[in-house]
């Protein structure tokens, strides 16, 4: 490897550790702890590639890239920070960073990616137009506010995959299609695609398979227009609703109001193609729905991010009103060895919990064992989240909450509050349309008079008896939901 590298980072650690492996290498090294120490090397025409942080005393290294490409457009520069967000790492690809590195970062890796960009200098980029940059002292080219508060954390490898995915594709004008399990935080990802983007001005909707009739679609359209339109698991639509769908996407396809069509959006289990298969998603549907596929990663995939996680959740709760608390060594421990099957929304709901019930300001070992086994007993882990591939029927439940059946013991109450209040989460800061109690009954009746059927062989009259209702109004109920009865003989 041959070259200078200029080194900015406030912490002498690092800036020993980095100067002794590239010089090793073969390379000329100066660091500094000063981005204004750096810009003076880079005016003087030093170096043919620029390490830095983020987060400096006299500044932000990412501000500072635009300048620098301005004074010296063949000058790679490598991103290091330990802000591990989605903001840092779309920040770092609008202002054309050669490469973004989470601290704490894999030593090997970042001098593969020096060696990379010390071999393609001198790197062919036109200089930025002249009034568009500040000068190097006081450059700020951030698109995205540097305070956004968006809780997508993670210095894991595919944490860091899907944050440089997501920077790539965020003002792209091709529908995405996000993955993954619940409770792994889609609907927050959907949610950046809009917040981040250059469409954040304009309208933002959410549409569920609760509201799913042609008005109600009508309507998220119409509140999306120009902006993003974000579909929570197409899978649980009924087949007429995806065809509606369908037709909406085509209408605008076809030109007719393309000005106004909104950015989709769409979340989904871990594997689409399986519903795709099984004859729960439309294929034509999907493929115009999976434009960009985005795979969320369950938090068991990035251990490493457990720990970051839960101390960023408990100082959310503390900012929000709940007590201050920290996590003792053997807490710690016992939170990073958890497989955490309800994945971040477990975790979010873990912490919140420990921030109310734990007696001091760090939580004991015991204090979360206690807290875990509370949950396992409600079957929260497995009920957490949106989307599970088997979801059937559609409507609240496909659109909120997947659960597991409870355990004896565990309140049909406890599960029907948590459907709710995850439906009511995914509007944001709107309510959900208007009808809501009567749409909540008919999802509720729905399921209760199939598996009272099922139980009786299709027997009206035992189903009937078994409800507690009339046998006509068995008829004219199972009538207005089209439900199918199939009378099956007992077998002798």
């Amino acid at each position: 490897m041959d070259g200078t590298v200029l080194i900015a980072d406030d912490d002498r650690t690092i800036r020993t550790v980095l100067t002794q492996a590239l010089t090793r290498a073969g390379c000329r090294v100066h660091a500094t702890g000063s981005l204004t120490q750096l810009a003076r090397w880079v005016e003087e025409g030093r170096g043919d590639l620029v390490i830095t942080d983020v987060m400096m005393p006299d500044g932000n290294g990412i501000d500072r890239i635009p300048a620098i490409h301005k004074a010296r457009p063949d000058l790679p520069v490598i991103v290091i920070s330990a802000q591990n967000t989605i903001v840092t790492a779309i920040r770092a690809t609008e202002a054309a960073a050669f490469d973004y590195l989470p601290k704490p970062f894999d030593l090997p890796e970042l001098m593969g990616k020096a060696g990379q960009a010390l071999s393609r200098r001198p790197r062919r980029r036109a200089a930025p137009d002249a009034d568009a940059v500040a000068p190097l002292a006081d450059a700020d080219t951030s698109a995205v506010p540097a305070g956004a508060g968006l809780p997508l954390i993670g210095a894991a490898p595919a944490m860091q995959a899907l944050f440089r995915m997501v920077a790539r594709v965020l003002n792209a004008d091709l529908p995405v299609m996000i993955a993954g399990e619940a409770g792994v935080g889609k609907t927050m990802v959907a949610r950046s695609f809009h917040d981040l983007s250059e469409r954040a001005e304009r309208g933002f909707a959410v549409l569920t398979a609760a509201d799913a009739g042609d008005a109600a679609i009508a309507a998220a359209a119409g509140r999306a227009a120009g902006g993003t339109l974000v579909i929570e698991n197409p899978t649980g639509f009924d087949a007429a609703a995806q065809a509606r769908l369908i037709a909406m996407i085509e209408g605008w396809e076809a030109g007719s109001a393309a000005d106004r069509a909104p950015r989709i959006v769409s979340t989904t289990g871990p594997d689409p193609q399986a519903d795709v298969a099984a004859g729960r998603l439309r294929a034509d549907l999907y493929y115009r729905l999976a434009g960009v596929m985005v795979a969320v990663p369950p938090l068991r995939a990035r251990v490493e991010d457990i720990l970051p996680l839960a101390r960023h959740l408990l100082a959310r709760a503390s900012a929000q009103g709940l007590p201050e608390r920290s996590l003792s060594d053997e807490a710690a421990a016992m939170l990073r060895a958890h497989p955490f099957p309800g994945n971040v929304r477990e975790l979010e709901n873990l912490t919140r919990r420990l921030a109310l019930t734990a007696g001091a300001s760090a939580i004991t070992e015991t204090e979360l064992r206690e807290a875990l086994a509370h949950a396992t007993a409600y079957g929260i882990p497995a009920g957490m989240g949106i989307e599970g591939p088997s979801s059937k029927g559609g409507g609240l439940a496909a659109a909120s909450v997947t659960a597991s059946p409870p355990p004896a013991g565990a309140r049909l109450s406890d599960s029907v509050e948590a459907h709710l209040q995850r439906y009511f989460d995914l509007h944001g800061d709107a309510l959900p349309p208007p009808g809501l109690y009567d749409r909540i009954l008919r999802e509720i009746e729905k399921p209760l008079l199939q598996v009272a059927l099922d139980a009786t062989g299709g027997n009206q009259l035992r189903c009937a008896e078994l409800l507690g209702i009339n046998r006509n109004t068995l008829r004219k109920k199972l009538t207005e939901l089209n439900i199918e009865v199939a009378r099956r003989r007992k077998l002798m």
